[in-house]
């Protein structure tokens, strides 16, 4: 089945293969070849007793399948220039390559290989156990890093989104082989699958190769049935770690992705702590005080829920003093609306960033698949700017209402 959305220079164009795994193909000129796999499968759908294991599934498809060994693998796509690569979050697992336009055949079977017919050796398993654990230890001595770990584990307690997305090193030398194919053969399904593809060849021969590849995949689907974390009360925790700089975030829990309101978060967002050197508080922090290096917002959403975080660096000494700051800025958003003229610069700032972001080919790709993955269509980047411009200055200053320093929780890792 297919179906074109028009309202873009390359038309996307997406598909169900037979077997009901959907796809979404752009034809885009340029060297390069984009494609990639979006799994609906993350640390979220694990069980409690294996802790890790859907980042770890992730690092040990690569290690051998029925065809190949580890080392095939990983030089299939590096041998002519390219790269196979994946990663994991809360609620998804991507599995990725880029490579000279040409290889699209190459890229598309090495995938499907890696994802229906990895088979975990047990001597790679248990060499990848010291490779995760290394991993979880170089984030442990990061605490920039760190405290948000930390932050959602207290935030969303009593859920599945609370534990680290790696797992601890205990849990993780508990994973088998075993529990490896089993999370492999229940959550990388057909219906929980989206492949995206951005290439400059026919849309239509590129589904035909996908249907070769994937079309024979048929796997029970378990059924994902998650339950919306508990609203904990607001905390303020400090948590020693012997460091010299205190690593601080204040946030608070918000709707789901799906949520109408999602734009003007993501403006207040930008607005607030975006990436730019003009956001409000870095301006108030940094430039004008020089309280803190780095000072940044974020906004991270998930199916039924989602959470709104700040985090600054700032000698100990400091870290109150950034607190009454940011919660000045939260209260003055919460009860002021801004101008008409201000508010207009600032939609007119997030478009723009939004088209420079598009012109990054290998995000757009991913974005595709994601879009297909959670909204059931693509939103191109002119669908959503159009959105953006439509959201007022009271529907900001409405969402910045449940952002209010009373409703707010912070942890400081020092």
């Amino acid at each position: 089945m297919k179906n074109i959305q028009p309202n873009s220079p390359f038309p996307v164009q997406t598909y169900t293969l037979s077997n009901g795994i959907r796809a979404v193909c752009r034809r885009t000129p340029g060297a390069v070849s984009y494609i990639g796999v979006v799994i609906a499968a993350g640390s979220r759908d694990e069980e409690d007793h294996r802790f890790g294991l859907a980042h770890f599934v992730e690092h040990t498809i690569f290690k051998g399948t029925r065809r190949r060994r580890s080392w095939h693998i990983s030089n299939r796509m590096e041998s002519i220039g390219g790269e196979l690569n994946a990663y994991t979050s809360k609620e998804e697992t991507v599995v990725y390559t880029n490579a000279p336009v040409g290889y699209a055949s190459r890229a598309v079977e090495l995938l499907a290989d890696v994802i229906s017919e990895s088979v975990f050796p047990d001597a790679e398993v248990e060499r990848e156990r010291e490779v995760v654990t290394e991993e979880i230890n170089s984030y442990l001595d990061s605490p920039g890093e760190a405290v948000y770990d930390e932050f959602e584990e207290l935030i969303y307690a009593g859920s599945g989104l609370a534990h680290n997305i790696l797992g601890t090193p205990e849990s993780v030398h508990s994973l088998t082989p075993a529990d490896c194919s089993d999370f492999l053969s229940t959550r990388y399904t057909p219906s929980r699958m989206v492949i995206y593809v951005s290439d400059p060849g026919d849309p239509d021969r590129m589904v035909r190769l996908l249907e070769q590849h994937f079309g024979s995949l048929e796997r029970r689907t378990m059924p994902r049935e998650f339950t919306v974390p508990p609203v904990v009360e607001p905390f303020d925790e400090v948590h020693d770690h012997g460091g010299h700089q205190a690593h601080t975030i204040v946030g608070a829990r918000t709707f789901g992705r799906l949520d109408p309101r999602r734009h003007a978060l993501l403006l207040l967002n930008n607005y607030l702590g975006g990436p730019c050197m003009n956001s409000r508080l870095n301006q108030e922090l940094r430039e004008q005080r020089g309280l803190v290096y780095t000072v940044d917002s974020n906004v991270a959403l998930m199916s039924d829920t989602g959470l709104f975080s700040i985090y600054f660096g700032s000698d100990p000494a400091n870290v109150g003093r950034c607190c009454r700051l940011i919660a000045r800025e939260l209260d003055r958003l919460a009860s002021h609306r801004l101008t008409e003229r201000t508010f207009e610069s600032v939609k007119r700032q997030y478009c723009g960033q939004l088209l420079v972001g598009s012109d990054h080919r290998e995000s757009a790709a991913m974005s595709m698949g994601k879009s297909l993955m959670y909204f059931g269509e693509v939103h191109s980047v002119a669908d959503t700017a159009r959105r953006v411009r439509e959201v007022t200055a009271e529907q900001m200053r409405e969402v910045a209402e449940m952002l209010s320093p009373s409703l707010c929780s912070t942890l400081t890792l020092r």
